[in-house]
Order: structure tokens, then sequence, then C-alpha cells
């Protein structure tokens, strides 16, 4: 068995687990050589008996090892002359995918969401390494859609099953914020824009903005879905937060989402309607652009509080005091409806496939997702 060196810093058993593969690639492990059992594992090393088994388990998903009852755990192939650098290559490889799908399911995100955000990562990385781009470039990528608008994690499970059912579709999405979003599509940036905005003349959500901004365009408005928003607060709710007043007192640190968000408009909307004072609270000038940022900075304690949907609070194990519910709306032109690839992307926003996994993520009513509206 080879020699196995733990670090503080990095979870113990992803370091157990590299290190072997290591000595796999390098062929200082060999086909069919035997590991030592999991409990004397542990004791030489110094780690709980549990840290090892989760390392033989990646190992044994990664198709490295093999586990015959009670014959142990073995080798199941090794490096050939000439294959050592590409097969640690591999085995790296395989090793930072499983790590990230496996703390994102910890984290409570399903499938389709690890999916979404592994695609957005490397659309993003893509981008970047291109630039802009000559313009006959860009205009040679047929089926594109330019997406702007507000974060919602229902997108991301939209994005992921279009891109798995249409392979050639590309999608790229920019979380700018409703009205930043709606201006976007207003001014011809983009095909498809997401929103969310409370008129708080009516108490209607989207339709009388789309009114005001888009004089006399036709536009087709879909449901995408209501979800609920509310306070995200730390599990257990240790500052006994119950209500938006208590954001004001004193040692609460509250994290706000960007001017222009539905969510930033939602919450002015109810500050404004109990006569709260925005500058009592600590922390409303710090914002950040997404519902899981703001679930993120309550869960790492940079924060006690935010604003966001419940989905988000879920997806790090957070508590959740709700606060309003909200319709969540895709706009386009009419004139686009039909034409590729958001004719596609339309039809599995109808498909009661996209309707149960949005409802799986939770805090989500899908019975009008699809539902479609036209202005003027």
């Amino acid at each position: 068995m080879v020699q196995i060196t733990l670090s503080p810093g990095r979870p113990e058993y992803l370091q157990i687990a590299e290190q072997i593969e290591l000595a796999v690639a390098s062929g200082r492990l060999q086909s069919g050589e035997r590991l030592p059992p999991v409990r004397e594992l542990a004791e030489a090393l110094g780690v709980n008996p549990s840290t090892a088994a989760r390392a033989y388990r990646l190992l044994e998903g990664q198709g490295v090892i093999e586990t015959d009852g009670r014959r142990g755990s073995r080798i199941r192939f090794a490096a050939t002359s000439g294959s050592g650098t590409e097969m640690l290559r591999q085995m790296r490889l395989r090793s930072l995918a499983s790590r990230a799908a496996m703390e994102g399911l910890a984290q409570g995100f399903c499938p389709d969401e690890l999916e979404a955000a592994f695609g957005l990562e490397l659309a993003a990385w893509r981008e970047r390494r291109a630039g802009e781009g000559p313009p006959a470039a860009k205009a040679a990528v047929g089926a594109c859609t330019h997406f702007a608008g507000s974060h919602d994690l229902a997108l991301e499970a939209l994005w992921a099953q279009a891109r798995r059912r249409f392979p050639p579709m590309a999608i790229e999405p920019r979380y700018v914020g409703s009205l930043d979003g709606l201006l976007a599509l207003l001014h011809g940036e983009v095909e498809l824009a997401g929103a969310h905005l409370l008129d708080e003349e009516s108490g209607e959500y989207n339709l009388p903005i789309l009114r005001r901004l888009f004089i006399g365009v036709p536009l087709c408005v879909v449901s995408l879905a209501e979800r609920e928003q509310g306070l995200i607060v730390a599990k257990g709710n240790p500052k006994r937060i119950q209500n938006l007043a208590g954001l004001a007192r004193k040692g609460v640190r509250f994290v706000n989402r960007q001017a222009g968000s539905g969510t930033r408009a939602l919450l002015d909307h109810h500050l404004h309607r109990q006569a709260l004072n925005p500058a009592e609270i600590e922390g409303y000038s710090r914002v950040v652009p997404t519902h899981l940022a703001v679930a993120a900075a309550v869960a790492e304690g940079s924060a006690d509080a935010g604003l966001g949907i419940r989905a988000a609070a879920r997806a790090f194990d957070l508590d959740f005091l709700p606060l309003a519910r909200e319709r969540y709306d895709l706009i386009l032109a009419t004139a686009d409806r039909e034409r590729a690839p958001l004719r596609e992307i339309l039809s599995i926003l109808g498909s009661a496939e996209f309707r149960l996994v949005v409802e799986q993520i939770g805090g989500y009513d899908t019975r009008r997702t699809g539902e479609e509206r036209r202005l003027p």
C-alpha cells in the first residue's frame, strides 16, 4: 500500500481517494492489488472509519477499485506503458466533477440544477475566453437564446432540460435583475427576459410595467411559476427575527439584492407600507446578484437575514419566514413565439416533466406554469 499523507484544510476522504488515484496512474498500485480494510486504513491514518469508507466508495464509483464482499477492495485497473498521464488526467477530472456533484447534492440541489450550473459555468468560461469576437461569428450561432432578467432556480432547471432535449441549443443567460432584463429585451439585446416586478398601485405583477415600457409592442408573457418570497434566516433563527421590523434591531446584519431586481422592489414596497426606514437596517446597501448568493451569505454567517425565495433557503438548509407570493414571467416578442429555439424552450415549459422538476425544488406553485398571455 502506498504512503498516504493527510494535511489540514481539505476533506480527508478526498485526500485519501486522490492519493490512491495518483498511485494507480503512476503505476505504484497495480491491477488486482488489494487495499487495506477500512478499519485498518483508518487506524493507520488516525481518521474515523467512515472517512476511509467514504474514500473507498468514491473510488468505487469512479471505477478505480472494486469491492468483493469479504475479500475486500482491490485495484480494478492500472496504468499501462504510456497511458499513465492520460489516466491520471481522467481520474483527476472525475474526482473534481464527483466532488462538486456530491457537495451540491448534499446541500439539497437536484441533479437538474447541478447540470444547469455546470453548463452555465462552462458557457461563462467559453464566453470569457472567446471575448466578444467578430460580429460575423456571433451571427453564425443560429440556435442561441440570449436571456436577461431575474435569477430563479426554476430557470436553471429549464436551461438544463433544454440543453438535454435539444443538444445543439446554446443559452446565454445574464442575471441582471427584472428591470434591466426588460430593458435589454426592449433594446433588442436579448430574445427572452424574466421578471417578477410588483406594480404598487395595482398589486399586479409584470403586466402594468410591461404596458408602460413596451408601448404598442406585441408581447407574449408566459408564466414560469408562482413562488414564495420571504426572509431567509439561519437554522433555528438564532436572532429571533419574526418580521421586517426585526431587521432594524441592533446587531442584525442584512444582505440585500441589487436595485432593479424584483426582490429589491418587493422589499422596498413592504418597508414603505410598514413605515420602516431602510437607513436603520444594517447591510441594506450590501447587495448580491442572486437568491442563492443571499442564502449563501446567511449560511456562512456573514449575514443574519436576507430576502429571497423558499427554494434558496431549502438549498442551504436554512429557515424561511414567508412574506409574499409572486408570479415570475418569461417575456418575449410575439413575433418570436414560433421561432427556434424559443419555440422549443416554451414547449418544455408547458410539459408535465418540467413542472414535476420545479415542484421537487420546493417553494413553487406550477399550476399556471406555461400559461400564455398576449399584450397589447
